[in-house]
């Protein structure tokens, strides 16, 4: 599994509240997070990268017993309702945080299989066969009006109520993600992003950018490519490529 990440504050914030982690265990598995802190000054930037401490802490704590997908998915639920108390009863000891939030999307990456879950609006892709697939649905206003055929998408990129969205970690005691499965081919890639790229780069710009530029190269370039098209808000992006165990290829 090769990784590479990158992250930039953007041409208008004036900081950054986005956050990821990565990481890869013994046996070749990996794992990766990123993280949207919302709440402005309230505590966006501390909500994000408490998320993405708290779900660092649960991967390497708990991610060995993970042995199977219902493993995989009870896990990543467990982990993202441990860290959401965290977020949410930190938000609650001063005014200064009150409300604070943040988006989440993780995966556990094996080389047949991810499993994953998010919350929010940021996304996780895959790229397989010179085709790009959003692997989750966002959980926000306009993702509902699409679902109610009151917009189009082309409509939803200029839609005023873009930025708002209908779940997030650490605002309640409760949060509900949604978890799921895809099978892996040697080759492909896992990309998780805030939305300052989904927002700005097309679908057939960032398939352009992960069919031709070289692998270590890729992060760079599809935040580049965010920051060209206006880039307003904080761009991350986390790529996993898909390497099969020689094991594995020549069974």
């Amino acid at each position: 599994m090769k990784l590479v990440a990158k992250t930039d504050i953007g041409n208008q914030r004036t900081e950054n509240q986005d956050s990821y982690r990565a990481g890869r265990m013994p046996g070749g598995t990996v794992w990766a997070v990123v993280c949207d802190g919302m709440g402005g000054a309230r505590g966006g930037k501390l909500a994000s990268s408490m998320a993405c401490a708290g779900m660092e802490e649960a991967f390497r704590a708990g991610i060995g017993a993970v042995k199977n997908s219902a493993d995989a998915a009870a896990f990543l639920r467990a982990a993202i309702n441990y860290t959401n108390t965290a977020v949410y009863n930190k938000s609650l000891t001063s005014p200064a945080v009150r409300g604070m939030g943040t988006t989440v999307v993780c995966a556990i990456v094996k080389s047949n299989a991810v499993q994953y879950a998010h919350v929010g609006d940021s996304r996780i892709y895959l790229f397989h066969k010179k085709a790009l697939f959003q692997l989750t649905k966002d959980h926000s206003m306009v993702q509902e009006l699409i679902e109610q055929g009151t917009i189009t998408e082309e409509e939803s990129y200029s839609h005023p109520q873009k930025n708002l969205i209908t779940r997030a970690l650490g605002v309640s005691q409760d949060v509900q993600p949604d978890c799921g499965e895809v099978a892996l081919s040697d080759g492909d890639v896992l990309l998780l992003c805030s939305d300052g790229l989904s927002n700005y780069v097309t679908a057939d710009e960032i398939v352009e950018v992960l069919e031709h530029v070289p692998f270590y190269e890729m992060a760079d370039a599809l935040v580049e490519k965010a920051l060209q098209a206006g880039g307003l808000d904080n761009i991350t992006v986390l790529l996993v490529g898909v390497e099969q165990p020689e094991e594995e290829k020549n069974g």
